[in-house]
């Protein structure tokens, strides 16, 4: 929806600077918003980790607040490397970064995933619509 598809999902995705300040910080975080991992299927309550977050996979966590997936890396690159395929967003006066329309559709598009195959029209619609000419 930020992006201007009318789209929504049940999770917030983030890719997370793997510094070791910022790791903590976001671990710090997680901790305070109850995170655990979500396909716990034993119910064990495990947590995130600085290791985890530190790494290259993903966790899929539930919080107080509702699914948040940190990605250690999306499509193999990291958040240095996404940044200049992002853009600045004001969201109710908070700024964020978010993947900018074609980067998001290419990661899709290679992601394959049903979900993803699914969305892909409207996200193709939603930047063809928003690069047409002005008149």
């Amino acid at each position: 929806m930020i992006q201007g598809a009318p789209i929504t999902t049940n999770d917030l995705d983030i890719v997370h600077r793997r510094t070791p300040e910022n790791v903590e910080r976001l671990l710090e975080l997680l901790l305070q918003l109850d995170a655990t991992m979500r396909y716990d299927f034993a119910n064990r309550g495990l947590r995130p980790t600085a290791e985890l977050l530190a790494g290259k996979g993903h966790l899929n966590l539930s919080t107080s607040l509702g699914p948040i997936d940190p990605l250690c890396e999306l499509d193999g690159l990291g958040f240095d490397e996404l940044l200049p395929h992002s853009q600045s967003i004001n969201d109710e006066g908070r700024l964020l970064r978010v993947l900018d329309l074609p980067t998001l559709i290419t990661v899709k598009t290679k992601a394959g995933r049903p979900k993803d195959r699914l969305v892909l029209p409207i996200l193709i619609a939603t930047l063809e619509e928003r690069d047409k000419p002005k008149r």
